[in-house]
């Protein structure tokens, strides 16, 4: 009998500990419920009042594209709402500029959208009568025409924007940096026995002529021709066939 009064007053012990328990069970989910409904009332208000709409439009590493230009493309204007933008129906938009590499699109709460860009890198500038048009690393042709152009630009001269325009700048691109650097003009000189033969004019003063489809392969070797030379004895450097050079004083002699 001492046994069931024990047991009997451990249960009754421990109803208050279940009602207690029970208790915080429910204030818990009421305080979820609230707190849920609390976020739902202030997403509501935010998305209805100015909050939500773009306020300021940023474009960040663009240089050759104006930043107009770029938000022009993108479509956004400020006033709509932010989360109504489709970062890549934009980013889509926005990459039909041939300039733009890649494109990023992100928000910065509340209301602040930024667009970040990488461009294509520019090799050199085609010249068309008194303008210029850049050409980038992609091999793409710039259509907006530019008059002035950096110092240290590569010059395309009595080009076409035909295929061996393309050829030339699909070899170019295999060259290594530093050469391409000493390079000032590509001028198209075709001949009858090679419509594909090019002078390049480098900014240390000499002058080389080569054939467009080797051209990669033996210009590779111009810096190890270049410290063979004198280099106050200016001339062509020939790699059309071969590899010989002509200076400038023996062409006048004659000789």
């Amino acid at each position: 009998m001492a046994r069931k009064d024990k047991t009997i007053v451990s249960i009754e012990d421990r109803i208050p500990k279940l009602k207690q328990q029970r208790r915080r069970k429910t204030n818990r989910r009421l305080i979820g419920l609230l707190s849920t409904f609390f976020i739902l009332v202030v997403l509501v208000i935010y998305l209805q009042s100015p909050l939500s709409r773009v306020h300021q439009i940023r474009v960040e590493g663009n240089e050759a594209v104006s930043s107009k230009w770029i938000i022009k493309k993108s479509g956004i204007t400020t006033g709509m709402n932010i989360w109504n933008i489709h970062k890549n129906q934009v980013k889509r938009k926005i990459g039909t500029i041939p300039e733009v590499d890649t494109v990023k699109v992100s928000v910065t709460f509340p209301n602040n959208l930024t667009i970040h860009i990488r461009e294509h890198r520019k090799i050199g500038y085609l010249q068309e009568q008194n303008h210029f048009l850049p050409i980038l690393e992609n091999g793409r042709i710039v259509s907006r025409p530019i008059r002035n152009i950096p110092a240290d630009s590569v010059i395309f001269t009595n080009f076409k924007q035909n295929q061996t325009l393309h050829e030339m700048i699909r070899q170019l691109r295999r060259l290594p940096g530093k050469i391409t650097q000493s390079i000032s003009e590509v001028r198209h000189s075709p001949a009858k026995v090679d419509d594909k033969l090019v002078t390049l004019y480098m900014n240390n003063g000499f002058e080389v002529r080569a054939s467009i489809p080797t051209f990669a392969e033996k210009m590779a070797h111009y810096p190890s021709i270049i410290s063979q030379l004198d280099p106050d004895k200016k001339g062509v450097i020939d790699l059309e066939v071969g590899s010989y050079f002509k200076s400038y004083d023996s062409q006048r002699s004659g000789k």
